[in-house]
């Protein structure tokens, strides 16, 4: 088969080395991609949220089979313009993918199926969400409605910090994402990550994984996109895992389905777990990044395969095969990120990684320049291992990452801490 994988992060470089495990992969190109994926995969240069652009650059390249990595192009409708032209497709419709985009569709569908979530309120003017957090007063969590980069939800634990969020979500600092908010009730507890795939009437669980979204040790500092993630997560077990699918997860999927607008992809399944019951924190319609490292790590080749039976509608006769081990990544970010950050600076020593089926460093935010790495974004590099325990895992990941040679960059030290200790 030829490949084509949307995106240019860590998700999309992990998607990229677990396809190109399997056999079935004749040809694989990645659009726009980054430095690392040109090492392993042909790089094209393509707008990835025109549709159009998308059909018309697969029909020239014979591609059988695409992936959508990021959110930005299934809630541009991707996926629909390129299922219309006849392709293969991994990933939601545009309308399926408004459990991610709109934070406010998402609790009406909670609502509807009777998924057990936070309590929450929506407004579109200032004074009445202020009026509200007054009302209820702090820890409370601001979301803007729609995508802002994994940067747009406020855990504010004072009221003054939930107000000044409302001041910059109505004030454009999220652009048109903020023009609606979705003020929710603090959850306590431990979060999770539960990644299921869905090919519109069947659901497979494919993993689960902790994320890291604090900057700093200790969970201290601003939320981030995500400093580091493990797998599995010991916290959904089996048991769990049921209790999650019989009381969200298939109760969305028959209300979309009712609706007529079936999902069909992957479904990132956000959770907050206190005294053995899971409520949802959110939705996505795309792999969990970084949690998509350490899963594509310990899936390997298999990801395709399932990856297709999703998109055939097949996924009742696919099956997941886990190995005994266990995945860590840990995020290399440009010093001040999430906050404002230097670009271009140089990173050394990435040849002299291990790169096998134990060690990758998979590349998010990089490109070359006059034959060297720079970094181009906030989260720039994910040092990723397997281990028979996750302490190897965790030692294996750190070894790569203290080898790394980027004094403009940080990451925490302290990835995996609750199941380490």
């Amino acid at each position: 088969m030829n490949i084509l994988i949307l995106g240019g992060g860590g998700r999309e470089h992990s998607l990229a080395w677990a396809v190109l495990q399997n056999p079935k992969c004749d040809k694989l190109i990645v659009a726009p991609g980054n430095a690392g994926i040109a090492q392993i995969a042909e790089c094209a240069d393509l707008d990835i949220l025109n549709g159009g652009a998308v059909a018309q650059f697969c029909e020239e390249n014979s591609i059988d089979f695409i992936i959508v990595g990021p959110e930005a192009p299934l809630a541009a409708g991707v996926a629909d313009d390129l299922r219309n032209a006849g392709f293969l497709v991994f990933g939601p419709s545009k309308e399926a993918a408004r459990l991610e985009a709109s934070k406010g569709f998402t609790k009406e569908i909670c609502d509807a199926a009777g998924a057990p979530t936070a309590g929450y309120a929506r407004f579109d003017q200032a004074d009445a969400a202020k009026d509200y957090i007054r009302a209820e007063g702090a820890p409370i969590v601001v979301k803007a409605d729609g995508l802002a980069a994994g940067k747009g939800v406020i855990v504010a634990m004072d009221e003054a910090t939930a107000l000044d969020a409302i001041d910059d979500m109505f004030g454009g600092e999220f652009g048109s994402a903020g023009a609606e908010v979705v003020i929710e009730e603090f959850m306590e507890g431990e979060e999770a990550s539960f990644f299921v795939l869905c090919d519109g009437k069947n659901a497979l669980p494919v993993g689960t994984a902790q994320d890291h979204k604090r900057a700093y040790d200790g969970d201290e500092g601003p939320n981030t996109g995500g400093m580091g993630a493990y797998s599995p997560a010991p916290i959904l077990d089996e048991a769990m895992q049921t209790q999650v699918m019989d009381q969200i997860v298939y109760p969305t999927l028959r209300e979309m389905a009712a609706r007529g607008t079936p999902y069909a992809g992957v479904l990132y399944v956000g959770l907050m777990i206190k005294d053995g019951q899971a409520r949802l924190v959110e939705y996505n319609c795309r792999f969990g990044d970084p949690e998509c490292q350490v899963l594509m790590l310990r899936l390997g080749a298999q990801a395709l395969d399932l990856m297709i039976a999703a998109a055939e509608g097949t996924l009742d006769r696919a099956k997941v095969t886990w190995a005994d081990d266990h995945a860590m990544t840990v995020v290399l970010a440009a010093k001040g990120y999430p906050g404002s950050y230097d670009k271009g600076t140089v990173i050394g020593r990435l040849n002299d990684l291990p790169e096998n089926s134990w060690e990758v460093c998979f590349h998010a935010g990089t490109t070359t320049k006059d034959g060297q790495v720079v970094a181009t974004g906030g989260r720039v590099l994910n040092a990723t291992a397997r281990g028979k325990t996750v302490a190897e895992a965790r030692d294996r990941a750190y070894a790569m990452a203290d080898a790394i040679d980027w004094p403009e960059g940080f990451y925490r030290k302290d990835i995996g801490w609750r199941v380490l200790g």
